[in-house]
C-alpha cells in the first residue's frame, strides 16, 4: 500500500506543477524527428509566446508536423525553448533555426548547441517560430515577442544583454529582428550563420520567394532587404559563412558586413573556404571548431 501511495504522489507532482502555468513546461531535448511536445525528461523550459493567442495568423491549421532530422513543419503555436545557464555570465542568445521559411531545422541549428553555450555560461533559448505561408510579417512578430518575453525574466535567468542568432533563412529573421525593432525589441547582438540578407535576385512579384508571398508587394521586398535598414544603431555582429555555399552565397554576408562597417557598427565575418550550406552545429563541417572558437572570443568582448 505504501509503495502505491507513493507512486501516486510521484505523478501527480509534475502534473500540479504544469497545471500552475499551462503556457510553460519542462522536457528532455528533442532529438531526431521527435516533436518538442513529446519530450520527457526535465532539461529544459518552454515558454508559449502567444499563450491567449496570437494577435495576427499565418493560415496554417492542425498540429504540427515532425519532420527528418529534427526538422518542425506547420507551426501554428509558436514557443521558445530556453536552456537557462547554471551559473549565467549576463549573456543569452535566442537562437532562429533555418528551413527556408518552410519548418525549422530545430536539431543541428537550434538544440544541439545549447550545451555548448551554456558551458559558456550563457542562456540559450531556441524559437520556433510560425511558417510566413503569405503572411510575411509573422515570423518577425514571433521574434519581436521572444526578445520581450525573454527580457521580461531577465532578473530569474541572469540576462543583462539578449542576443539574436540564426542560420540561413533564420539568419534572415536574426537579420531583420536586428535592423527593425523598438525601444523594447531591440537585441544588444546578433549571431549570423549563412544568412539571407536580402531579396534582391529572388522576389518577382506575382511569383513570391521564402518568406514572401506571391501577392507581396515591391515595398515589403525592400522591407525584408536587410542590409536597406541598416542604421548606426544597428547591434553588433558575428558573422560566418563558407565560401563555397552555394544555396545562399557568400557575397549576402559580406555585403552586410560591409553596410554595418559603413554605418559604424562593429562586425567581425569569418569565411571558410568551404562547408557548404546549413553545417550548423555539425561535427561533419570541417571548421566547426574555428568558428566556435571565434564566437566564444567574440561574445567574451561583449560582457
Amino acid at each position: 500500500m505504501k509503495r502505491i501511495i507513493l507512486f501516486l504522489v510521484m505523478i501527480m507532482v509534475p502534473v500540479l506543477v504544469l497545471a500552475q502555468n499551462p503556457a510553460q513546461g519542462r522536457g528532455q531535448r528533442p532529438a531526431g524527428g521527435q516533436s518538442w511536445a513529446r519530450a520527457q525528461e526535465p532539461a529544459y523550459i518552454t515558454v508559449k509566446l502567444w499563450p491567449d493567442g496570437a494577435p495576427d495568423s499565418n493560415g496554417l491549421e492542425g498540429p504540427e508536423r515532425p519532420m527528418f532530422g529534427g526538422r518542425i513543419g506547420n507551426i501554428t503555436d509558436p514557443e521558445l525553448l530556453v536552456f537557462p545557464a547554471k551559473e549565467p555570465n549576463g549573456l543569452a542568445v535566442i537562437m532562429c533555426p533555418g528551413g527556408g521559411y518552410n519548418y525549422v531545422a530545430a536539431a543541428h541549428e537550434g538544440t544541439d548547441m545549447a550545451d555548448w553555450f551554456n558551458s559558456l555560461g550563457i542562456t540559450f533559448a531556441v524559437l520556433k517560430y510560425r511558417m510566413p505561408n503569405g503572411h510575411c510579417d509573422v515570423p518577425l512578430n514571433d521574434a519581436h515577442r521572444a526578445i520581450e518575453l525573454m527580457r521580461g525574466r531577465a532578473a530569474e535567468w541572469g540576462i543583462k544583454k539578449l542576443g539574436i542568432m540564426g542560420g540561413s533563412a533564420g539568419g534572415h529573421l536574426a537579420a531583420s529582428a536586428s535592423v527593425h525593432y523598438t525601444a523594447e525589441t531591440r537585441p544588444d547582438f546578433q549571431i549570423l550563420l549563412y544568412p539571407v540578407i536580402t531579396t534582391k535576385g529572388r522576389f518577382v512579384p506575382g511569383r513570391g520567394f521564402l518568406l514572401l508571398g506571391k501577392d507581396a508587394t515591391q515595398e515589403q521586398a525592400d522591407y525584408y532587404s536587410c542590409e536597406l535598414h541598416v542604421t548606426k544603431d544597428c547591434p553588433p555582429a558575428f558573422i560566418a559563412h563558407s565560401y563555397d555555399d552555394t544555396t545562399v552565397p557568400v557575397s549576402e554576408s559580406a555585403m552586410y558586413f560591409t553596410t554595418l562597417v559603413n554605418n559604424g557598427v562593429p562586425a567581425v565575418l569569418h569565411t571558410y573556404p568551404e562547408g557548404g550550406h546549413g553545417w550548423g552545429f555539425k561535427d561533419s563541417f570541417r571548421f566547426k571548431r574555428e568558428w566556435t572558437a571565434e564566437l566564444e572570443k567574440w561574445l567574451g568582448t561583449l560582457k
